[in-house]
């Protein structure tokens, strides 16, 4: 994984921010750069580690009638897009009346070459379920689905997006003075972005 210089402002500190926020925020913007007016699908996508725990690729299923399939088979390189805790910042939630309004977000943005998988398609679909499922005590599992996957799979394709190149923003408050970031946090009604918040401050 090729992660932007973390001297740019608001960076990921290292690989496992960037790994956290797919990890917890799974559903991306898969956004094709082959035809003049860009096509996007929503995915939920799964990172795939090398033994040494770096990311390599994302794993996804597109449906197969979506044109964006035929798109990418003949270009591969795309964007894939990753938006984690977000909300606007009012200048109220502070004690400062001049200071101006703001968002705070955790996002990122991966340079991704496709390649579609039909053998994996299985593989892809169990490995999805075991994550969304793993809170659930009693998690679903695709052999639920019983002779019924027989119908459905051939209307899905898994894929790969190789990655080449990850730019990621963690705009958390760090550029915020500390009592003025307290008031944030305090008012801010999102737990989420203020627990990412405490952590990108600590």
């Amino acid at each position: 994984m090729y992660l932007q210089p973390t001297q740019q402002p608001f960076a990921a500190r290292d690989d496992a921010d960037v790994l956290r926020l797919v990890d917890e925020y799974p559903l991306a913007w898969v956004v094709g750069t082959g035809s003049p007016g860009a096509s996007a699908t929503p995915l939920p996508l799964l990172p795939d580690l090398n033994d040494a725990g770096k990311l390599m690729s994302l794993t996804g299923h597109f449906s197969i009638h979506n044109p964006q399939v035929a798109e990418l088979r003949e270009k591969a390189s795309a964007c894939v897009l990753f938006t984690g805790p977000q909300d606007y910042v009012s200048p109220s939630s502070t004690s400062q009346m001049q200071w101006a309004p703001t968002w705070n977000y955790a996002v990122a943005r991966f340079e991704v070459t496709v390649e579609f998988r039909p053998l994996e398609t299985r593989l892809a679909l169990e490995r999805l379920v075991a994550r969304m499922e793993r809170a659930n005590p009693q998690p679903w599992q695709l052999s639920s689905l019983g002779s019924r996957y027989e119908q459905l799979s051939p209307k899905i394709i898994a894929f790969r997006a190789h990655v080449q190149r990850v730019r990621a923003t963690f705009k958390l408050g760090q550029d915020e003075r500390r009592s003025t970031l307290g008031e944030i946090m305090e008012h801010l009604g999102n737990p989420p972005l203020v627990q990412w918040m405490r952590e990108f401050n600590t």
